[in-house]
């Protein structure tokens, strides 16, 4: 659809039962597991909603990647936390580790958090 004036896409996509509407966004950050993050200035953003189909979003821009921040890697976890986690939450090693680092080094958190509770 490259090459076709926006007014002429809309009623393109009008015609299909598709309802396209553009955002006006100053900046998209999407968050990504590892704890970095992907930040889109100036992006150009498009909602499209068709019947019976999930909304889609586009986002076209030039995406800068930031790197999970190095406060995670200076909390001091020892081993006996990490096992003692891993015993009472009944988890992998890497599982009880990355709750003991969310939630700063606080042993009686982390398990709750993993329990459920």
């Amino acid at each position: 659809m490259m090459g076709m004036n926006p007014k002429d896409l809309k009623k393109a996509m009008k015609r299909l039962g598709m309802e396209l509407e553009e955002v006006k966004a100053e900046k998209v950050t999407i968050d990504e597991f590892d704890g970095s993050k992907l930040i889109i200035e100036d992006p150009q953003v498009m909602i499209i909603k068709a019947k019976n189909q999930p909304t889609m979003v586009y986002i076209v821009g030039e995406p800068k990647r930031i790197e999970e921040s190095k406060q995670k890697e200076e909390i001091a976890i020892s081993e006996d936390d990490i096992n003692l986690v891993m015993e009472q939450a009944k988890v992998d090693k890497e599982t009880a580790k990355r709750a003991l680092i969310e939630s700063k080094g606080d042993i009686a958190e982390a398990i709750l958090k993993l329990k459920g509770s």
